[in-house]
């Protein structure tokens, strides 16, 4: 019995033995490996931390924390980026980003002065007082303010004044700085026969504009009248005998001789022109004048009267006159009203002032020169301003009336009697 149970206990440490050599022969499966791109790795061998092991806890992927209770998890997104902005070439400034966008408009400013019976400014008067036609049809008031504007003024001196006429204007320029405050900016041109820019807009109390009044100044014309009769009429003469050599104006006519008078000229068209391209330059928010000191003569200009009225208009530029010389006397430049044609006119000024809403304020001496430009400034500043959408389509670019009418009587309304729509120009 002892024998037998040995022999079972034999056979179960065999066959246990048999089984564990089984076990040991069959190899492990491998574990499961993410796919490598082909090529991403060929031909290169793995070095340190290329494989990731259990000893190294740095290259485990981290593991994101939960999200808290209430909140949503926020997929991680992508942010497209556009193409990078195109810098301008080398040396090419500033004005090279610049963007230009040009839209139509159908809003007009109108600037208006409005005076008494005896001449003075009238204040306290509110949008409920005025109204507006533009060709004939009330427009609604959507602008209305009587805040002053700063001033951009091209100052334009006449230089073909007389000797004496002259002296007054260059004794009065002293006086035109006080005119302006530091907020305005100022713009000098002159003209003779001729146009010329001494300096452009700079701050209207610079020593820069002083510099230029200073040195404009000029002796003027030497007006001598002709003298075509009587012993002085022969001109100059050698051993009784005209000299035709050393005096041009001399001609020979039916045995006797006469002197050709010379033809004046006074680009006064030429040099508005060339101020209301200065002042049309500058930005929006200021009242736009050109401030003239002349007698108003006009001969010899290339632009007309009706080109430099027209571009005025479409700039929106007021034409302010400080009449001397002749056209600062009572009634005189009404004449030009009989104007003959291709013959000199007297006193064009009235005409633009009264076209672009200016005013034409005579001053025959020195102290009343120097009140012209005090009254000028002080007017163009004291100003109402009203605006409104035009009802006319913006294509249409012919020319609008403009009536500006005050429920109160007694008093005169000044402001420009029409305009050309034009475009309005927005820098970004």
């Amino acid at each position: 019995m002892r024998a037998k149970t040995s022999l079972v206990a034999l056979l179960a440490l065999l066959a246990g033995g048999l089984a564990l050599a089984a076990q040991q022969a069959i190899p492990d499966a491998p574990a499961p490996q993410k796919a490598t791109p082909p090529g991403m790795f060929s031909g290169v061998t793995p070095g340190q931390g290329t494989t990731p092991t259990s000893n190294n806890e740095d290259l485990k992927a981290p593991v994101p924390d939960a999200p808290k209770p209430g909140l949503k998890a926020v997929e991680p997104q992508t942010v497209e980026q556009g193409p990078p902005e195109a810098l301008p070439p080398t040396g090419a400034g500033p004005t090279a980003t610049r963007a230009f966008v040009r839209v139509h408009t159908n809003f007009v400013e109108v600037p208006v002065t409005v005076k008494d019976s005896k001449g003075a400014l009238v204040p306290g008067l509110t949008w409920r007082n005025f109204q507006v036609l533009e060709n004939g049809q009330p427009q609604r008031i959507s602008l209305f303010t009587v805040d002053p504007f700063p001033i951009s003024a091209a100052i334009v001196v006449d230089q073909s004044l007389p000797a004496d006429v002259m002296k007054k204007v260059n004794d009065s320029l002293a006086a035109m700085q006080g005119a302006f405050t530091p907020q305005d900016e100022v713009a000098v041109l002159s003209y003779n026969n001729g146009v010329k820019v001494q300096t452009e807009f700079t701050g209207a109390a610079s020593a820069r504009v002083n510099m230029a009044l200073q040195k404009m100044k000029t002796k003027g014309r030497d007006m001598g009248v002709p003298v075509n009769s009587g012993p002085l009429a022969g001109g100059i003469s050698v051993n009784g005998k005209p000299n035709f050599d050393n005096n041009q104006t001399m001609h020979p006519h039916g045995g006797g001789s006469f002197i050709t008078i010379p033809k004046e000229i006074h680009t006064l068209n030429d040099a508005l022109l060339a101020a209301a391209q200065q002042v049309s330059s500058r930005g929006s928010g200021r009242r736009r004048i050109v401030l003239v000191i002349s007698d108003g003569k006009e001969q010899g200009s290339k632009a007309s009267f009706k080109q430099v009225r027209q571009y005025l208009l479409t700039n929106q530029v007021s034409v302010y006159a400080a009449l001397v010389g002749d056209s600062a006397t009572f009634g005189e430049g009404w004449l030009d009203r009989l104007h003959i044609p291709l013959t000199m006119r007297d006193n064009i000024l009235p005409q633009y002032a009264a076209a672009t809403g200016g005013q034409a304020i005579a001053g025959f001496s020195q102290t009343a020169i120097e009140s012209a430009y005090a009254h000028i400034a002080e007017q163009v500043r004291l100003q109402y301003t009203i605006g409104y959408n035009s009802h006319i389509p913006t294509l249409d670019s012919r020319y609008r009336t403009i009536e500006v009418q005050v429920n109160k009587p007694g008093l005169t309304v000044i402001a420009r009697p029409g305009y050309y729509p034009t475009p309005a120009a927005v820098h970004q």
